[in-house]
């Protein structure tokens, strides 16, 4: 794998393909590089036959704050925020990339996810978090909609009522608890996450490795048939946001690191 990556770290330990995002002083907030990195790194590790499981981690104290508001968006013909582009070419992708991939996907959630982070999450097959890690779906607070898949997995993951509570109020789900709803598969020590995620993704890797693959592809077949659907549904509700006043006041007021004021329009 390729060690010119500049958002991204990749290494193969024996049979485990390891990618950690690595912009820490960002909290490995999403950029536009950041994800060609990483799909391309996905798309490395799923076609490496000496990798048989791969395992997705972070750098630093989070696992993603999400999309970098930081980073201008492309605009639409119209002059308008294109909300839908980067997730079309590149984070979408991503997520399909994932559940395509011939073998067990582990996301190692170190801290925070939130926004894409834990659409990235949910797109892996397990999910093991730090004790102090949560998930946030921070779309609702600059008034845009969930993606990249996290629609249609949350609520395959815990059911519609608890996906309409995180997505609707925005609201902290602590690991301990996304643990009881059945979002996420262990919760661990923070100074043993990193340990406990390596041996299960090595426990992994010495399994026979075509059928975890056929196991994956028939669960996808029963739960996830439709995503790629789906995320381009997403991607077209998105791009409605664009135009909105309340869209204008939440990246604002999330830069300037005030409440938003919404109107409703």
């Amino acid at each position: 794998m390729s060690p010119s990556y500049e958002s991204i770290r990749v290494h193969r330990d024996g049979a485990v393909a390891r990618i950690e995002l690595h912009r820490p002083d960002a909290l490995n907030a999403w950029t536009p590089d950041m994800g060609r990195e990483l799909l391309d790194a996905v798309r490395t590790a799923s076609a490496d036959p000496e990798a048989r499981a791969i395992l997705i981690t972070a750098a630093g104290r989070a696992f993603s704050a999400g999309a970098d508001v930081k980073v201008p968006r492309e605009l639409t013909p119209d002059g308008d925020p294109d909300l839908q582009v980067r997730l079309r070419e590149i984070y979408n992708p991503i997520v399909l990339e994932i559940r395509r991939a011939p073998k067990p996907v582990i996301a190692a959630v170190n801290g925070v996810a939130a926004g894409l982070g834990v659409s990235l999450a949910l797109a892996c097959d397990l999910i093991v978090a730090a004790e102090s890690a949560y998930f946030l779906l921070a779309f609702v607070h600059i008034a845009v909609m969930p993606d990249g898949g996290l629609t249609f997995n949350l609520p395959a993951r815990i059911g519609y009522a608890r996906a309409a509570q995180l997505a609707m109020l925005g609201e902290r789900l602590p690991a301990a608890r996304a643990l009881e709803w059945g979002m996420i598969n262990a919760v661990h020590p923070d100074d043993e996450l990193r340990a406990e995620a390596d041996a299960l993704a090595a426990r992994l890797a010495a399994m026979p490795t075509v059928a975890i693959a056929s196991m994956k592809e028939a669960m996808d077949v029963a739960v996830n048939r439709g995503l790629a659907e789906h995320v381009e549904l997403e991607a077209t509700l998105q791009q409605r946001h664009a135009t909105t006043a309340d869209y204008a006041e939440g990246v604002t007021a999330f830069k300037e690191k005030r409440r938003p004021a919404f109107t409703g329009r």
